[in-house]
């Protein structure tokens, strides 16, 4: 008897190698399946649960801001029922606080607009004129501040 494998026994042992090899890409797809509905699951309910905390401190701020009216009128020298002067003077507050944000917000855009990628286009203009045979001119560092 010989100690070398016969070809069928060869095959055999190729097609055992190959359905074990299918069987744990399986395994492995069926657990990655697994992880990301795992992970997709939590990412929903944090989610929710973070937009239900949106909503409650959505309903705090707005009873903040009335019991702030009320406060205001009760620290403003007028008699009579005038309420409605202590809630002008919240509304305009928070006309003026969101004009200021308004500009600061107007400004940050204009410093980001056009969000063209100036840095990869000049990328793209040394590597045309390498590969062209042009001149190549000496590199700059222009990364702006942010």
């Amino acid at each position: 008897m010989s100690d070398q494998p016969t070809t069928s026994e060869l095959a055999r042992a190729i097609q055992d190698v190959t359905e074990r090899a299918q069987l744990i890409v399986r395994d492995e797809i069926e657990l990655a399946k697994a992880e990301v509905t795992v992970k997709a699951t939590k990412l929903a309910k944090g989610a929710a649960i973070g937009a239900a905390a949106g909503i409650f401190a959505l309903f705090g701020l707005i009873y903040f801001l009335h019991a702030a009216s009320w406060f205001a009128w009760k620290l403003l020298p007028v008699e009579g029922d005038d309420v409605w002067l202590g809630f002008l003077v919240v509304a305009v507050l928070l006309f003026l606080l969101g004009g200021v944000a308004g500009l600061v917000a107007s400004k940050l855009l204009k410093k980001g607009a056009p969000p063209t990628p100036k840095m990869a286009i000049e990328e793209a203009q040394l590597i045309r004129q390498t590969v062209s045979g042009g001149p190549t001119p000496p590199r700059v560092d222009k990364r702006e501040n942010s």
